[in-house]
């Protein structure tokens, strides 16, 4: 395959002008269903004759998906706010399991670990974390089933909790842990970006279990699956980290 030399500008353009149709490239599997091989072939100039070319072009997609979208963030794009009149009641469970399995994390004992690029890496408690500057914010939930609804967050700024902890700010990702076997990334831009909070509250109420006790990462410039419940571990690193639905396809950036 001949690679053709491409000006970066004009890849830029090229990407600013597609954006409204990136949102529809969220997950390998809409690809796998919307683009048939010929497009592909067409696409990529390669051959889709065997299931490895075929996920191998899927992941040059993504893969691009991805460079394009981090491109055009703007880190001082404010996602929509709303009132509380316009506030989803209920506001929805989700998750890939049922609400009875959601992981009940003890209050007692609890503390959140930190590790990679951080300076200190002392646990926090609930109450350390709720000692800081908070924030709340009535923002938009939006699936990458389709859905989306809105609700009331309370919490920690995470570019300022990344600051008092002596994060590296240059990294390339923030990876969670959470109290089931999820687990998700950000680039460093959407972390510091003003509207990421760590979630302690729901409707100014403490985090209940269902919404993400002890914490949640409410990102409302990510869609849905971006925002980990149930957080365990923080760590700081240049090393790409992955994700639980990631891992399986979906596109990793997936910003709104």
């Amino acid at each position: 395959m001949i690679h053709k030399p491409v000006n970066r500008a004009e890849l830029r353009q090229l990407a600013k002008d597609a954006r409204p149709e990136l949102v529809n490239l969220q997950r390998r599997l809409f690809l796998k269903q919307s683009v048939g091989l010929g497009a592909l072939t067409l696409l990529t100039g390669c051959s889709v004759e065997t299931p490895a070319a075929v996920e191998g072009i899927l992941a040059q997609m993504s893969h691009f998906n991805n460079w394009v979208q981090g491109a055009l963030f703007n880190p001082n794009r404010l996602a929509q706010t709303f009132s509380e009149a316009d506030i989803t009641k209920p506001f929805p469970f989700n998750a890939y399991y049922a609400q009875s399995q959601a992981p009940v994390v003890n209050r007692v004992g609890y503390k959140l670990e930190l590790a990679g690029l951080i300076s200190d890496k002392t646990p926090w408690t609930l109450e350390q974390l709720a000692a800081l500057p908070q924030q709340s914010q009535i923002t938009r939930h939006c699936c990458v089933e389709g859905w989306s609804a809105i609700g009331k967050w309370g919490g920690v700024p995470l570019r300022t909790f990344l600051q008092r902890v002596g994060a590296d700010m240059r990294a390339k990702y923030v990876h969670f842990k959470c109290a089931d076997d999820y687990y998700c990334s950000l680039d460093m831009a959407s972390a510091l970006h003003p509207q990421t909070i760590i979630a302690l509250t729901y409707a100014d109420q403490e985090l209940p279990v269902q919404y993400g006790f002890p914490m949640k990462i409410r990102v409302p410039t990510k869609l849905g699956f971006k925002n980990p419940k149930h957080i365990m571990s923080v760590m700081v690193t240049n090393d790409y980290p992955g994700g639980y639905w990631e891992d399986q396809g979906y596109n990793w950036f997936s910003g709104m």
